[in-house]
């Protein structure tokens, strides 16, 4: 197998390491500072265009039940 065919595996590979690296580190995180990055972060609006059960949305998931 030469070495260009490798390189996008290898690639994956250090990049789900670094997620995972990443989400282990959250976890142990302290709550301090999980607490002020989502004081940095801004509050979403729920009257914004979120997802909304509609009648129209109602009759597609009954078109789509077995």
């Amino acid at each position: 197998m030469s070495e260009k065919s490798k390189s996008p595996r290898r690639n994956f590979i250090a990049g789900l390491g670094v997620v995972a690296a990443g989400g282990v580190a959250a976890k142990l995180a302290p709550e301090s500072i999980t607490s002020a990055i989502s004081n940095v972060l801004p509050a979403q609006d729920p009257d914004g265009d979120s997802y909304r059960l509609t009648e129209h949305v109602k009759k597609y998931y009954r078109t789509t039940t077995i």
